[in-house]
């Protein structure tokens, strides 16, 4: 059965807890180990059970075109080429047959190689190394066992049984020749391979697909064997060998790949896990936070557990006060649910973020909610206010800008902002209400608050525009860089 994730219909489910009865995709589980297949529940903390790709893979019939490329890979290419081209240069003997056994067991085992690789969801081909090393031959010669077996049992039912009957023995074994493959690559031995429940349990846990599977792969084998045969009678014996051996050696290799994408589409039904695998980067361990953070957040908000979320968000921001995400977040939650508190307790972290985002309207918001809760409302960070107010006015909001540095020298009567926030009220009053003579007032108590030679520079300059009823353009006092704002707010 394929299931989908309970918080993101449509997505294929990766993991389930079995004591929550919960399906997850891979967005809600960022922290869970799926090359481990080890995960805990968001809701219990309990280990859950991986499903790998069960409930994403695509139907085996849907990537025929895959399925006939994969042996043209460079790595299986080279085997089935050597398979093919140096049995052409053995002599007739004893030693030229050993090789020529050898060979073909070499061949056989990379082919048990790409089952077993495939069904790991790994969907390019094993390298060539894995045909010459020393493990697997076992698997090789178990296989000439079961076919010899199998062949034994066909031989027998025509002797002893007849032909018709000997011909249903022979279409159940060929039937069931792809069932012991499988069994044999995935259980190791031979016994399974040839006991008849352990078959039959596998096509039952497949289902029709197999039978479907068993239809391509009777008209692949007398297409291939159409081809070897068009080989032998329009070429030349010294080209239809090599290349009726190249056919059929490409075509055990795509079959054998097939079978293991077979394993890969059901493993939830054989009982297995695994995933498409990619080389991956190392996992950032900090990134993986940030996600589960992120995929908590999301699951609570749509099962409305909006205090469960706020208190996500206030752990984040206790970590990383300055962080533009959970910010952004927490301002969002803040404001739809009118939390006018959480608004307060953390407005100058917000005010920050909204300065160096360039986000007046939300400022302009905020400030006007929390006026709401208290009239007197103002922040108590002098690099803060200003940076704050420069912002409103440059986008053109003279009133709430003024409102901030009302009083600014009583606010922060030791604060080296009084200077900066004077000029920046003199540049409002003069471009936003053409109120010179006080925008004039305001320089030169800026001036007298200073000792900066680059401020008294800029405030002579702007007094001089004020004299010509002139927009005051001129160098901008220097205020707190960013990061000292967000310091500060922190």
């Amino acid at each position: 059965m394929k299931n989908d994730c309970h918080y993101h219909p449509g997505e294929p489910a990766k993991w389930h807890c079995g004591e929550c009865l919960i399906h997850y995709c891979s967005g809600c589980m960022p922290d869970a180990d799926p090359r481990r297949q080890t995960g805990l529940c968001p809701h219990c903390g309990r280990n859950m059970r991986y499903l790998g790709a069960a409930t994403e893979v695509e139907p085996f019939w849907q990537r025929l075109s895959a399925f006939f490329r994969y042996p043209f890979y460079s790595d299986p290419l080279l085997v089935v080429i050597i398979c093919t081209v140096v049995p052409l240069f053995l002599s007739p003997g004893l030693v030229g047959w050993i090789i020529y056994m050898v060979l073909l067991l070499i061949l056989i085992k990379y082919c048990y190689t790409v089952i077993r690789h495939t069904a790991n969801g790994h969907m390019k081909p094993p390298p060539v190394t894995e045909a010459w090393s020393g493990e697997g031959f076992a698997l090789g010669l178990q296989s000439f066992v079961v076919v010899v077996v199998m062949i034994a049992a066909v031989t027998s039912a025509f002797v002893l049984l007849g032909p018709l009957p000997g011909l249903v023995v022979m279409g159940l074994a060929y039937l069931a020749a792809p069932a012991c493959i499988m069994i044999l690559a995935m259980e190791d031995s031979i016994f399974p391979a040839l006991n008849p429940l352990h078959i039959t349990a596998l096509i039952s846990s497949i289902g029709w697909p197999y039978f479907v599977f068993y239809g391509f792969l009777v008209l692949m084998t007398i297409a291939s064997a159409a081809a070897q045969e068009m080989a032998f009678v329009h070429f030349h014996p010294v080209v239809a060998y090599p290349l009726g051996g190249f056919l059929s050696s490409a075509f055990m290799v795509i079959v054998f790949h097939m079978l293991g994408y077979l394993l890969f589409q059901y493993q939830e039904e054989l009982g297995f896990a695994s995933d498409f695998q990619e080389e991956e980067a190392p996992a950032d361990p900090n990134r993986d936070r940030s996600r589960r953070v992120d995929a908590d957040i999301d699951m609570n908000l749509k099962e409305g557990n909006y205090n469960r979320v706020a208190g996500i968000l206030e752990e984040a921001l206790k970590r990383d006060p300055a962080n533009p995400n959970r910010l952004g977040q927490l301002y969002q939650l803040s404001l739809a649910r009118h939390d006018l508190d959480a608004l307060h307790r953390h407005h100058a972290k917000l005010l920050s973020w909204m300065v160096a985002h360039r986000r007046h309207r939300d400022m302009k918001t905020l400030l006007t909610l929390l006026r709401e809760k208290d009239p007197q409302f103002q922040p108590q960070e002098p690099e803060l206010v200003v940076a704050c107010a420069d912002l409103l006015f440059l986008q053109h909001e003279p009133k709430p800008a003024l409102q901030l540095l009302k009083d600014f020298h009583k606010r922060f009567p030791d604060s080296d902002q009084i200077a900066p926030a004077y000029i920046l009220v003199a540049r409002i009053l003069a471009n936003g209400f053409e109120q010179w003579d006080k925008a004039v007032t305001f320089l030169k108590f800026a001036g007298k608050n200073t000792s900066d030679p680059e401020t008294k520079a800029a405030i002579d300059a702007y007094l001089a525009q004020a004299d010509k009823r002139e927009p005051l353009k001129g160098p901008k006092a220097t205020f707190a860089p960013a990061s000292d704002i967000s310091n500060a707010a922190s």
